[in-house]
């Protein structure tokens, strides 16, 4: 009897280090996007969830008795939590502004980083988090919905191969109805709405997505031009509810729309391009994209391409981490540290561009 549990024991011990789950760890539970992802750390085979820091009790015991943390440990002070569980990785749900004091207690620990969108409140912080993470070589994750979209995926991979031809026009439009103020969800529209907390208003929620595909595409835009309105003053009075970003570029020209005040939720990027061919006449094309679906228009034919599904590892947030730790790979792609220090160059640009009413070029 002895013998067949001895071998059993001895294969465990053989299975590769990666079979063991990550050690994950939450910091906050201030940012409303917890609220999908927090299950998603609990359900997830390849890590286990040692601890979460957070001192509101309403939020605390709303992650406890609604979102199955029941049996984590919670922790009032996350340094305390870091250094009693040295987790894998750390997901921060917490006011832009705290990034930096995040990334400032968990790269000298060297735990790697997932942030909520989007990477800090003000360039001059996002400069430092690069520094931080590079000097102590941890791994930084901005995480977009869009990120793990099929759709977002397939539309730039076939741009980048010439579908199109050479994009010179992009058209994004994000937003939805604002954030609400009541329940738990007061907590978040309190920092949202908040200049210095959030960084801007809808300009920075959004915005950074528009940025984000600007410089995915088409990469650093020469000038920013920005214009913002209060639509609803009475309900955001500290900060812009709608704002539109006009990038350009030496030979395209990039616009974009943010806004808390839509009917409905958009996500949704149009990509101009143009071709042309020996006799020197123009080719003009555009796909459009939505979470949903991706379209080629070329001339008067519309054309749906189909949704192939990404790579497991390309999927998801928590599965892309591990993946870049387990085999010690940079964080790449529209998550990555050096394009979202990039996004919030534009964003600082924008506000700098509302400000005095001109357009910003960037140094």
């Amino acid at each position: 009897m002895l013998k067949p549990l001895f071998a059993a024991i001895l294969s465990l011990a053989a299975l590769p280090a990666f079979a063991q789950p990550y050690k994950a760890a939450v910091i906050g539970l201030i940012h409303a996007h917890e609220g999908s992802n927090l299950p998603r750390i609990l359900r997830n085979d390849q890590v286990k969830l040692v601890g979460i820091a957070e001192t509101i009790p309403e939020l605390v015991n709303l992650a406890k008795e609604k979102q199955g943390a029941k049996d984590v440990p919670f922790f009032d002070d996350y340094r305390k939590m870091l250094d009693e569980t040295k987790p894998d990785f750390v997901w921060a749900f917490v006011e832009n502004n705290r990034h930096l004091e995040i990334l400032k207690e968990c790269a000298p620990r060297h735990i790697n980083v997932i942030y909520e969108k989007p990477l800090a409140s003000t360039y001059k912080d996002a400069v430092a988090m690069q520094e931080l993470a590079k000097k102590y070589n941890v791994k930084v994750m901005c995480n977009y919905q869009m990120a793990w979209w099929p759709a977002n995926q397939i539309a730039h991979d076939e741009v980048m191969k010439g579908i199109v031809g050479k994009p010179w026009r992009m058209h994004g439009i994000v937003g939805h109805g604002g954030p609400g103020s009541t329940g738990s969800g007061k907590y978040f529209f309190d920092w949202l709405t908040d200049p210095v907390k959030n960084g801007a208003g809808a300009l920075m929620d959004f915005g950074c997505y528009n940025a984000l595909w600007s410089l995915w595409y088409m990469g650093r835009p020469e000038s920013v031009y920005a214009e913002a309105i209060h639509l609803r003053p009475e309900t955001f009075p500290k900060v812009e509810d709608s704002a539109t970003l006009v990038l350009k570029y030496k030979n395209g020209i990039n616009i974009f729309e943010g806004s808390w005040d839509l009917p409905r939720s958009f996500q949704d990027l149009e990509v101009f391009g143009s071709t042309s061919g020996p006799d020197g006449k123009l080719t003009r094309a555009s796909i459009y994209m939505t979470q949903r679906k991706v379209e080629v228009q070329d001339g008067r034919e519309t054309r749906e391409l189909p949704l192939t599904p990404l790579a497991p590892e390309k999927a998801d947030p928590i599965a892309f981490m591990v993946d870049a730790i387990r085999n010690n790979k940079p964080i790449e792609g529209i998550t990555a540290l050096d394009i979202n220090v990039g996004v919030v160059e534009i964003i600082e640009a924008a506000k700098e561009s509302i400000r005095t009413g001109r357009p910003v070029k960037l140094k």
